[in-house]
């Protein structure tokens, strides 16, 4: 891991960018920090960082100002200024060419837009978590929200250092990470905006139906992809800190 930049924000946070190889990152931390802090990664759309910097900025400052705690985010394979390859781009056309059809987006869509993702960035999650457990600064445990609930799911399966999760229901899950749910044993909290136009409801209600933790916790509210209720990351927070002491 290099350190790339720093800055001292008003609010008593060291943001520091950082690239583990080829993949960009931030990472946010409490600037007087007394002990080794808990931390969070912060998953996001490949949508690029840059773009989605506003809200993943916000939840990482909030949780180190208020709570004390770490926070990160990488790069997604494929998103922001990483090399893009063809069988995704092909993916999100198909993808495009069916809702705009209004036709219903197959299995096989599916499968070629979200696994190879899945099969990309978990192994570059956990070499972000190798990086971000080494520093002095940072002791766990660790807890994962956001960003594409496949990728999620699998890190929840594979990576024994995440201890809590906090899923947002609101992408395409394929077959096979919908069975790999089951496995999933770790405290979960998963939100679902009930009327998402790009969310499949009754999927969503049976993926959550499908996960084999114990503590589960489904929180839907009205409205779209974007309307998340203000108290809906509060009421996350809370959860976190339960778990993350």
């Amino acid at each position: 891991m290099q350190f790339t930049s720093e800055q001292h924000l008003d609010d008593g946070v060291l943001e520091r960018e950082f690239t583990l190889g080829e993949i960009p990152g931030i990472l946010w931390t409490p600037a007087s920090a007394s002990a080794p802090a808990p931390l969070i990664l912060i998953g996001h759309p490949p949508l690029g960082l840059r773009k989605m910097y506003p809200r993943l900025a916000g939840r990482a400052r909030y949780y180190a100002a208020e709570y004390g705690w770490a926070a990160a985010t990488i790069e997604l394979p494929g998103s922001g200024d990483r090399p893009r390859w063809a069988a995704a781009e092909q993916a999100r056309a198909d993808l495009r060419r069916a809702m705009e059809a209004g036709e219903p987006v197959g299995d096989e869509i599916v499968d070629a837009l979200v696994l190879p993702l899945v099969e990309k960035a978990v192994p570059e999650w956990q070499a972000a978590l190798d990086a971000l457990l080494s520093l002095p600064e940072i002791g766990g445990p660790v807890g994962f929200e956001g960003g594409v609930i496949s990728i999620g799911i699998r890190l929840a399966v594979v990576e024994p250092r995440i201890a809590v999760a906090g899923f947002f229901a609101g992408s395409f899950v394929p077959a096979a990470i919908f069975e790999e749910a089951r496995q999933v044993t770790i405290p979960l909290r998963v939100l679902l905006q009930w009327d998402d136009e790009g969310n499949d409801r009754q999927a969503a209600l049976d993926l959550f139906d499908a996960f084999g933790s114990k503590e589960k916790s489904l929180h839907a509210n009205l409205g779209g992809h974007t309307g998340v209720p203000r108290s809906e990351m509060e009421d996350g927070t809370r959860f976190f800190a339960r778990h993350l002491k």
